[in-house]
């Protein structure tokens, strides 16, 4: 029987658990400790902490604290484990718990977060999404059903202080380029809400003060996003502290590529059966200083896409050189606009394409000036036929079924 090291009780706060932080910072005290060679579960609270409800309202996406997230089990101390290691990590497998079988997909309001088309999509929205197995629907989006690979968003090892430092210093100068932007540039500390784990007084208030959010991706993996992190895969982490540190979270049923939608799989709560051993010195052994993963070899099996295709000429017709993030934007935008035509609305396409095993591609970097980026959208995930022809669309839906909308009330 493998041993469970990290439990979560979803009746009560994240914040009662000494085992969960929701920031990174070298001081967090692990919350337990392996042998290289162990395995072990471990149990994971969905990213808000059980902010988001199974509900028909968009109001707890449009009024969720952010500085709150993200909630990460962890650390993992693994003995024997030094900086210049690379710490491996076998993913076993992974689920929901038993009690939480549903998950939720949202976009923030621009003013709270916003998202990858917040422009387009300014206010908070949400969808809920039933597990049925390895198979997922919405009572919110109509016509859709898939099986799931089931990730965590968020996994990653301690960054020493000097880290740290180098992390909130460049992302403090990014936020000086455009203060007042909205969204923010970047994410800086925020004391108020962190949780430190096992940390208490003087210095739980001095590591809150300076404890990097876990927003972004960065240097130690962190909230990468990675769909493919699922079952069976195995992943390469730097280590920068004793012990390692690894803390996983942001667990997803089901992820497009990009996860354009921000709170943008189908996010729930759920446990991570992993396996952990070390390749000493293995840093400078393989010039390594991002991690590199061998990815799942359980994928969903689709023959048969419709793909879309992207420049980087933004909506307004302005040129950005060669610019992969305006590409891949116009690409989804393109299926977003085609999936209108069968009845969805612009909310129910966009949700489609953050929560359903869609693939993005950079399809060309070098033919200046613009980037190609393409959106591969799998035509069997659909109770219809999606393919163009001859004879037009066919309207499926007639409107009465959307997603919950909550306008911004500022």
């Amino acid at each position: 029987m493998t041993d469970t090291l990290i439990k979560v009780d979803l009746n009560r706060p994240p914040t009662d658990n000494e085992k969960v932080h929701n920031r990174w910072h070298p001081d967090i005290p692990m919350a337990c400790w392996v042998q290289p060679g162990d395995d072990f579960i471990l149990e994971t609270y969905d990213w808000t902490g059980g902010f988001i409800k199974n509900d028909d309202s968009a109001d707890d996406v449009r009024d969720i604290d952010l500085t709150t997230v993200h909630y990460l089990s962890g650390p993992v101390g693994v003995k024997g484990a030094q900086p210049g290691d690379l710490l491996v990590v076998d993913l076993l497998d992974i689920g929901a718990k038993p009690d939480s079988l549903w998950g939720f997909n949202g976009f923030f309001s621009k003013n709270n977060g916003g998202g990858f088309l917040t422009d387009h999509f300014p206010s908070a929205q949400k969808s809920i999404w039933d597990f049925k197995g390895m198979f997922t629907s919405s009572r919110h989006i109509p016509g859709v059903n898939f099986p799931g690979l089931i990730h965590p968003g968020l996994i990653g090892c301690l960054p020493d202080r000097p880290m740290l430092e180098m992390w909130n210093e460049r992302e403090r100068a990014l936020i000086a380029t455009d203060p007042e932007r909205v969204p923010g540039l970047a994410n800086p500390p925020s004391a108020g809400t962190a949780h430190m784990g096992q940390m208490r007084g003087e210095a739980r208030d001095k590591a809150a003060a300076e404890g990097a959010r876990t927003v972004p991706p960065r240097e130690h993996g962190g909230n990468c996003d990675i769909k493919d992190l699922s079952r069976g895969a195995k992943v390469f982490f730097p280590v920068y502290v004793d012990g390692a540190g690894l803390s996983v979270g942001d667990l997803h049923f089901s992820q497009g590529d990009g996860e354009i939608t921000f709170c943008g799989a189908i996010e729930m709560a759920g446990w991570v059966h992993m396996k952990v051993s070390l390749i000493k010195g293995g840093m400078a052994k393989y010039g390594i200083k991002n991690p590199i993963f061998k990815p799942s070899p359980v994928t969903p099996r689709y023959d048969d896409y419709l793909i879309f295709e992207g420049i980087s000429v933004d909506e307004s017709g302005r040129q950005h050189y060669l610019d992969v993030n305006v590409a891949y934007r116009q690409a989804c935008l393109n299926a977003i606009e085609y999936l209108k035509k069968f009845g969805y609305s612009g909310a129910q396409a966009y949700s489609i394409l953050g929560t359903a095993p869609v693939q993005g591609h950079i399809s060309g970097v070098v033919d200046v000036p613009n980037s190609c980026a393409t959106l591969w959208l799998p035509t069997g995930i659909f109770d219809f036929d999606i393919n163009p022809n001859a004879a037009g669309p066919v309207v499926q839906f007639d409107g009465s079924v959307d997603m919950p909308l909550s306008p911004d009330l500022r």
